[in-house]
C-alpha cells in the first residue's frame, strides 16, 4: 500500500469516528472552564473557591461540537430550501 493511500485511509477513519462522536454526543465540555461551568479562584489563604460563571457556555459546562454545529447549519439550509 502506498503512503498516499494509507494517509487517505487514516484520514477517512478519523473523519468517520468524529462523525460518530458528533452523532452520539453532540455536546462536549467547554474548553474555557473545562466542563465545570465556572472559574476556580483562590482566596488569600490559598483555599480554592468558586469563581464567576463561564460566559462562553453560560454556566452549563457544555458546548456544541463543531461538527454538530456544521451539520445543524447544513440541515437548516436544506430544510429551508425544500419548503
Amino acid at each position: 500500500m502506498t503512503p498516499a493511500l494509507l494517509a487517505i485511509a487514516c484520514l477517512l477513519g478519523v473523519t468517520l469516528c468524529y462523525i460518530g462522536v458528533c452523532a452520539g454526543s453532540p455536546f462536549g465540555d467547554c474548553r474555557k472552564c473545562r466542563g465545570m461551568g465556572h472559574a476556580i479562584k483562590h482566596d488569600r489563604k490559598g483555599r480554592m473557591k468558586r469563581g464567576k460563571d463561564c460566559r462562553r457556555c453560560k454556566a452549563t459546562g457544555k458546548r456544541i461540537r463543531v461538527g454538530r454545529h456544521l451539520y445543524n447549519l447544513w440541515a437548516r439550509a436544506y430544510r429551508d430550501g425544500t419548503r
